[in-house]
């Protein structure tokens, strides 16, 4: 499969990597669950950020390939009580090839013992130019006509607004701009099936990336200097806001998702 040499993954300490067990944020490092609040270990401002100090990202998985050569599948065991959380965590990471240049990340997870929360993303920065330049001339268009609104923590209020008439309306494709965004979107209609969510194309290189996803929420961020962050995921801190979907995993259930991106244009 052919993906543009151009096209690069900006290097830090998540970068292209497995987030969990629960991507994002956790409000107080406080897991309310049935009627149980567990302690979680914190490390950002009082809070627990992508699962911990020692979360997923920073692990050591198992590695497998498939036969055909096109799929390699990690899988990682998270014993109860690890970081805080609940339950003993059977998570399995599968990234394949399509001829299409798309690349699929697929995620299934298993609990025993006790129910948990469950949160996974991939947390690659994309950069369309190989360079360091700015991304402000990147265009972006998200389904989305709400976002998760938050506090200077970055932790939700509860509350979920209308983008329209902030800097937040991506609703057609608009140029990024010198703004920095860290934000998580409501993806319009989410319904769990696998659909096009967003695209980001620079006019400068003519390369560009569809999203696709099963999950509800589109991560943007734009922190990193010549890159963009798309981590598709559930909403930050979902256990303490019920209006919110549901990131609740109980023994005897899977959880199952999907990302794909697809990588379009060429010089």
């Amino acid at each position: 499969v052919r993906a543009p040499h151009e096209m690069t993954v900006a290097a830090g300490g998540s970068a292209g990597k497995t987030i969990g067990r629960y991507a994002n944020r956790i409000a107080r490092g406080e897991l309310p669950l049935d009627g149980t609040v567990y302690s979680l270990l914190t490390n950002e401002n009082g809070n627990t950020l992508h699962g911990g100090p020692d979360g997923f990202s920073k692990r050591e998985w198992a590695l497998g390939r498939d036969a055909s050569g096109r799929s390699a599948k990690f899988s990682l065991v998270s014993d109860d009580g690890d970081q805080g959380f609940p339950g003993r965590l059977e998570a399995h990471v599968m990234y394949s090839w399509s001829d299409e240049d798309e690349l699929t990340i697929s995620y299934l997870a298993t609990v025993s013992e006790k129910p948990t929360v469950v949160n996974f993303t991939n947390h690659v920065y994309f950069n369309l130019r190989g360079d360091e330049s700015s991304v402000a001339e990147y265009v972006l268009q998200v389904n989305a006509s709400e976002y998760v609104v938050v506090d200077s923590d970055l932790i939700p209020t509860g509350e979920i607004a209308p983008v329209a008439g902030t800097g937040l309306d991506f609703r057609q494709p608009e140029p990024l701009g010198e703004r920095a965004i860290d934000r998580n979107f409501a993806i319009d209609g989410w319904d769990g099936s696998l659909r096009l969510v967003g695209q980001l194309s620079d006019p400068r290189s003519g390369y560009g990336i569809d999203v696709s996803t099963t999950l509800p929420g589109f991560q943007l961020y734009t922190g990193k200097p010549g890159a963009v962050a798309m981590e598709m995921q559930h909403f930050p801190d979902a256990p303490h806001h019920d209006n919110f979907p549901s990131t609740v995993l109980r023994p005897g259930e899977r959880f199952e998702a999907a990302i794909v991106y697809r990588f379009t244009g060429s010089r």
